[in-house]
């Protein structure tokens, strides 16, 4: 295809990216170090243990297989003859991360919960889900990128046992402990495609069978879907939560329990949730909550961030992460801006109203706010506190998101520390009693994050990857990234959407040159883009990239886009993409605003 056979239709200059990375679906990573000799020894890092509270300097890991075999000081600790040994001075050196609440049944995008909110005109609920589970690969390979080498899906349909086998099955993905179908008080017949994540359980009967029939799949747990829906419903459900409890530890499978009100809690509590999935947040907990939570051994993973995000969708005020820009997928992301530009007839009314409420996210987050009182109070009183997202959930994104999560913790007034524990060994503890995850010593995974600066002096340098280790295989953080061309350019369509610069201008090469089809040269340099958009995005905040129609051809990326916002253009804009970065732009520009109808 020739640039001068591109039709002229019309745009300001919207720039998109691509990283030329390799799929990964296909292969591992050619830029990985695998232990090629015996051993493999990490020297001179600080290691630090978030379970103990212990930091140690210029430390040797050695590495056998797949598991530690001695950690320690370099001046004690031996490095076996023949052992490969790379060098880690003035790097810090955590476990893997671990998110203890995930659902890989949905996808984190717009369409992935009609029942929250129905836009199955726009997308059908079955399309949704034939995508979600074509990009689970692409979704595992951007857990390890984002230094998550464990999850816990804690509850989906029944082809959730398949995914947790294909997990198993795949290099590069994280290691996976999986719950089934959702026993619930309540019914979300518009999730049912013949094989339901969410079922509605009328006695306690019924709550047993489905038990037996989850302990035939050997679940790593049972969940239970607590939701208060009318007076009384805590004491209604009560019955059929103490069965499945009972009928859990006769199977010998650990019961995790959904209940956001205190009293729902403190009920699964007494009738024996090993976890509860998320923070209380109707109101402040008490000591009566606290001490039951400490004497029976329970483990909370607050699941802060699922909260904001389904109000920000909802509002489009979205307030992604560079992480989340960076790592998450591009395809589930772009979904999250579509709200604002879809057509009124297919938005419920109650949507429509929350995106004109200039008030919703701060009405919304009252529970949020009570959920990070109430983490502090329970991490104060030593309750076993593990990290997880929800992700998955509308607007809260598989791998990345527990940055966000991090950064709630942090707010919630949690150290450093404590964070990186929950996040390893209190998470850990969530996964299985046995896994041997979540520390660094002998006999444990060789499930590794390297980091280029200290997360304990500020929690944000924990996505400051450099390397990813698991199953003892290292790989590079760059070598991680799923993304192919097509890929990163929506990257940047999401960054502009998104109004943040530095996100968008990662897109591009240093030297990236600008022009006016085919040859008129405009601009050079990512400074003079950082000018560009940075006036765009400031003077119009309601600027606005549509990707109309996107080719691959020659190499090249040809998007015809619609950017609205103070007015409306269209125009075709051709990417060359090259090592992962867009090294030349050319805009075919338009030559008036375009009328746009929306209603």
């Amino acid at each position: 295809m020739k640039f001068s056979s591109l039709p002229r239709s019309a745009l300001v200059g919207v720039i998109v990216a691509s990283f030329a990375a390799p799929s990964l679906r296909a292969q591992a990573p050619a830029e990985k170090s695998s232990p090629v000799a015996s051993k493999t020894a990490l020297v001179g890092a600080t290691v630090i243990q978030p379970g103990r509270g212990q930091v140690l300097e210029n430390a040797v890991i050695v590495i056998e297989g797949d598991r530690i075999f001695s950690v320690g000081p370099a001046a004690t600790t031996k490095i076996p003859a023949g052992a490969k040994v790379i060098d880690a001075k003035g790097r810090w050196i955590v476990p893997g991360y671990i998110d203890s609440h995930v659902h890989f049944f949905q996808s984190g995008g717009l369409y992935t919960r009609p029942d929250a909110i129905d836009l199955t005109k726009v997308r059908p609920y079955a399309e949704e889900i034939a995508l979600v589970k074509r990009r689970l690969p692409d979704a595992f390979a951007r857990y390890l990128r984002s230094g998550v080498t464990s999850v816990v899906d804690i509850g989906g349909p029944f082809w959730n046992f398949e995914m947790r086998k294909a997990a198993g099955e795949t290099a590069l993905a994280p290691r996976v402990a999986a719950a089934g179908p959702l026993i619930s008080s309540v019914a979300r017949p518009q999730l049912d495609l013949g094989d339901p994540p969410i079922v509605k359980i009328s006695t306690p009967d019924e709550g047993c069978e489905l038990v037996r029939k989850l302990a035939a799949q050997k679940a790593d747990y049972i969940k239970i879907w607590y939701i208060v829906d009318g007076d009384g419903a805590v004491e209604r459900f009560r019955p059929i939560v103490r069965a499945v409890a009972e009928e859990s530890r006769k199977q010998k499978i650990r019961l995790a329990v959904h209940a956001t009100e205190l009293e729902a809690a403190r009920a699964a509590v007494e009738e024996g949730a090993d976890l509860l999935v998320h923070s209380v947040t109707d109101k402040e907990v008490d000591e009566r909550f606290v001490k039951l939570l400490r004497e029976k051994g329970t483990i909370l993973t607050p699941s802060l961030v699922v909260f904001e995000r389904y109000a920000r969708t909802f509002a489009q005020q979205l307030n992604l992460t560079a992480e989340e820009l960076a790592w998450g997928d591009p395809a589930v992301i772009s979904t999250l801006f579509d709200l604002a530009h879809l057509p009124p007839d297919v938005v419920p009314e109650r949507i429509q109203t929350a995106t004109a409420n200039p008030k919703f996210v701060e009405q919304r987050l009252t529970g949020q706010r009570i959920a990070l009182k109430n983490l502090k109070t329970l991490q104060d009183a030593g309750v076993i506190i593990a990290a997880g997202t929800d992700a998955g959930n509308i607007g809260t994104i598989h791998g990345p998101a527990i940055y966000r999560e991090f950064a709630l913790m942090k707010e919630a007034g949690l150290t450093s520390m404590q964070i990186l524990s929950a996040a390893t060994n209190g998470a850990a503890k969530a996964f299985g009693v046995d896994a041997k995850i979540g520390s660094i010593e002998s006999g444990y995974f060789a499930d590794l994050v390297v980091l280029r600066s200290n997360p304990l002096t500020d929690i944000a340098h924990a996505s400051d990857i450099e390397s990813v280790t698991k199953n003892g295989v290292l790989y590079l953080a760059k070598s991680l990234s799923p993304d192919s061309p097509a890929d990163v350019v929506q990257r940047q369509v999401n960054a502009f959407n998104a109004h943040n610069v530095e996100a968008l201008l990662k897109t591009y090469a240093e030297d990236v040159k600008i022009y006016e089809n085919p040859d008129r040269l405009l601009s050079t340099g990512r400074a003079a883009l950082r000018e560009q958009f940075g006036k765009r995005l400031g003077d119009d905040a309601k600027a606005h990239c549509e990707v109309l129609k996107r080719v691959v051809a020659d190499g090249n990326i040809i998007d015809e886009v619609r950017l609205s916002g103070a007015e409306t253009t269209e125009s075709t804009v051709i990417y060359e993409v090259k090592d992962g970065l867009i090294r030349s732009v050319r805009v075919v520009r338009a030559k008036a605003p375009v009328e746009v109808k929306t209603g």
